[in-house]
């Protein structure tokens, strides 16, 4: 086994991820199946793949750890991670995802929860399951489980529009999946929907986890150039973009624009307190300000959290909140057993254009309201210490409130920003907003470069 440091260098916040064969192997993937079983408890697991070509080595490694340690395993194959949540929600399994998310081809990872979608993380079984896997003495069991193989896919599919049903005028759609897990399931949420309610035209839908034409992760704003030239070469109505695992959406609209997850934060928070009226709705502390905003005016209670699905799943838990949203493109839904889904997102924003008579941009107008930097990632030598140097240069002034839910938080009548460490990477993670443009540009680079002067 790999020693305690290898181990901590893969096992993360919320899962683990690694170079394959360097640092995750069928080995590990093995031991990774045994620890599970015994941390859970689990007689039976559901387990699901990317399409990375290390993936089915690996979920077949895990596969025997899993029935050594006495627990049946049911394996769907090829899937997005929000369709193993599914999976996990509808049979009540704990379930295992095995991707690497939009990390680049040489990468794999798994993700875990139990029964009912429940995240698992570092301080809720991550880091048991990591000590079992370094300990190497794995407990003989009563009975050695068995493998079957279900196909849930259509059933996912169904699952999701029943949530969200798509009716009204038909839309043009351009998807582009990077050559991701939205090239499976993409295609059988718009063939329920038919040819009368949705055009589909497809981008890189062919799966290849080596990622040929560009990175599958949509918070790259590279990512997105091929699908905003196609939106407009085609007239469409809408782009969406997948990550690689299908459980993040970012949209783009009839203008080849991209638009904000906070907008779209905001427009699914809209639909969400239509149905549930008075309901709490999350974002995390990077989502713009007009989202609490919304949800405010609709009659909602917006409540505010770290950036992190377990915080997000955690606070949905305990205040019962109809649906969350991050900066990030994950969004997260009461119905679907609180758990992130790319396509259940996509499906709400195709809701709500086909039942306007106008573009997606008219109908995110009062969606967009204030002027977004995006993320805007820095390598430096002391994080801590570029957070002393912002902390001093703004704590002694009146106009402005400081906080440290995550990071540090600066808040202005007119402007936010917020300065955080990564959780994955050794990187400070700047967002800003202002009320308007030259606003968000100037705090945005009086930040960057105080930043960036610690390198």
């Amino acid at each position: 086994m790999p020693a305690a440091a290898d181990l901590d260098a893969i096992f993360k916040a919320y899962d683990v991820r690694g170079l394959v064969p360097e640092q995750l192997d069928a080995g590990l993937a093995r031991a990774v199946g045994w620890a599970f079983v015994e941390v859970t408890g689990a007689d039976e697991v559901v387990v699901g793949h990317d399409m990375r070509p290390s993936s089915p080595e690996l979920v077949e490694a895990f596969a025997e750890g899993a029935t050594a340690a006495g627990a049946d395993v049911v394996v769907i194959g090829l899937c997005a991670t929000d369709q193993l949540y599914f999976a996990s929600g509808s049979l009540g399994l704990p379930g295992v995802m095995f991707t690497a998310s939009h990390n680049p081809a040489g990468y794999n990872g798994i993700k875990m929860c139990r029964a009912g979608a429940v995240p698992i993380g570092r301080d809720t079984g991550l880091a048991d399951i990591r000590d079992r896997v370094l300990a190497d003495d794995p407990r003989p069991a009563a009975r050695t489980g068995s493998v079957r193989h279900e196909d849930l896919l259509a059933a996912y599919a169904a699952h999701l529009l029943d949530l969200a049903p798509v009716k009204g005028r038909r839309l043009k759609v351009v998807a582009d999946a990077g050559n991701g897990m939205a090239g499976l399931t993409m295609p059988a949420v718009a063939g329920l929907l038919g040819e009368g309610q949705v055009e589909l035209v497809p981008m890189y839908f062919e799966l290849d986890g080596t990622f040929p034409h560009h990175e599958a992760n949509p918070i790259d704003p590279a990512t997105l150039v091929d699908l905003q030239t196609r939106v407009v070469e085609e007239g469409a109505d809408i782009g969406l973009a997948f990550d690689g695992d299908a459980d993040r959406c970012f949209l783009v609209d009839e203008r080849g624009v991209a638009v904000s997850p906070s907008t779209l934060t905001s427009l699914i928070a809209e639909r969400e307190l239509r149905r549930h009226p008075g309901s709490t709705v999350i974002h995390n502390l990077i989502t713009s300000r007009g989202v609490p905003e919304l949800v405010t005016e609709l009659g909602g209670t917006p409540v505010r959290t770290r950036v992190g699905h377990s915080f997000i799943k955690q606070t949905m838990a305990e205040t019962d909140a109809v649906f969350g949203g991050e900066h990030s493109g994950h969004f997260y839904f009461r119905d679907f057993w609180r758990a992130d889904s790319g396509m259940l997102a996509a499906l709400h924003a195709l809701a709500a254009l086909a039942e306007s008579d106008g573009t997606l941009s008219e109908l995110l107008a009062d969606h967009d309201r204030y002027a977004l930097s995006g993320e805007l990632n820095s390598t430096v030598d002391d994080p801590a210490a570029v957070l002393d140097t912002l902390r001093s240069d703004y704590r002694d002034r009146d106009d402005v409130a400081l906080d440290e839910l995550d990071g540090l938080t600066v808040s202005h009548d007119d402007w936010t920003f917020n300065v955080r460490p990564s959780n994955t990477e050794p990187l400070l993670r700047l967002n800003a907003e202002g009320k308007d443009h030259a606003t968000m540009t100037a705090v945005r680079d009086t930040v960057l470069d105080r930043i960036r002067s610690h390198r």
